[in-house]
């Protein structure tokens, strides 16, 4: 894998401490669509670029492939960030969704467990309950949701006491809304942006001039906008030099102008 200088040492990348004093990388490398060979590869070379948190699912049907790649890098267990998520459609089978998961990737515990959905719509408090109390076995080290609105967490705060440790929500420039993000962080919820680079045109003028001023790409610029806000993203390739660069985020840092004009983008 040609890394034309920019492998990313990963010390460098920034963490985020979720409840239970459990450290989580802020930059994850993503795994949806990819499956069989592909996907192993991938995890593979971002496991090499310095990628140490790493996302699949129940629903991406490659966890066996992810697991193969985590074993097979020579890291030790505890210095990958393993995530995977439930299907909305295995609430009330939460148990057997879980040990599956772990049964796949090869693996005692994950580190994050998400809800891939809310249930038919709902908050869905009964699993909720269930995803604690499979934490509280050591399953999992931390629990959390994935596309849910701060209405629907605080229907699981106001049942059990306890916030889910991440939301993962569709997020990029065009969908930055303020409170949203401000509400999660009143909770006490890391926002963790997927599909950060999906409806973003990396042609606009606000992107490419900001790049140009630092010597990157828009891309990069977008990913190191979701850390100026302290928001964790996830980002996916199967392009090596991809993988390599949307690592590469910590050599520039964005001033508060630039960071509030990629924000405007979200106004037009």
């Amino acid at each position: 894998m040609a890394d034309n200088g920019l492998m990313t040492d990963a010390r460098e990348v920034p963490t985020v401490t979720l409840p239970g004093d459990v450290t989580m990388p802020m930059v994850g490398f993503g795994t949806w669509p990819m499956r069989g060979h592909k996907a192993c590869e991938a995890v593979t070379w971002a496991l090499q670029a310095g990628y140490r948190h790493v996302d699949t699912a129940r629903m991406y049907a490659n966890e066996d492939e992810v697991g193969h790649a985590v074993r097979d890098s020579g890291l030790p267990r505890h210095e990958v960030f393993l995530v995977s998520k439930m299907r909305a459609t295995e609430a009330g089978q939460e148990r057997s969704a879980l040990t599956g998961s772990l049964r796949a990737l090869g693996t005692d515990y994950l580190d994050l467990w998400l809800l891939h959905w809310p249930p038919r719509g709902g908050a869905s408090v009964a699993t909720w309950r269930e995803m604690l109390a499979l934490r509280d076995e050591g399953l999992t080290r931390a629990v959390g949701v994935s596309n849910y609105s701060l209405a629907q967490i605080d229907e699981l705060i106001k049942a059990t006491g306890v916030a889910p440790a991440v939301n993962q929500i569709h997020w990029n420039p065009r969908r930055y809304n303020a409170s949203v993000l401000e509400g999660l962080r009143e909770r006490n919820v890391v926002m963790e942006g997927y599909s950060p680079l999906k409806d973003t045109n990396l042609n606009d003028p606000v992107l490419t001039e900001i790049a140009w001023a630092h010597s990157v790409t828009p891309a990069q610029v977008v990913l190191r906008w979701h850390l100026e806000h302290g928001i964790a993203v996830v980002v996916k390739s199967a392009d090596p030099k991809r993988i390599v660069t949307d690592l590469d985020l910590f050599r520039f840092s964005l001033s508060p102008d630039e960071a509030a004009s990629i924000d405007r983008l979200a106004a037009r």
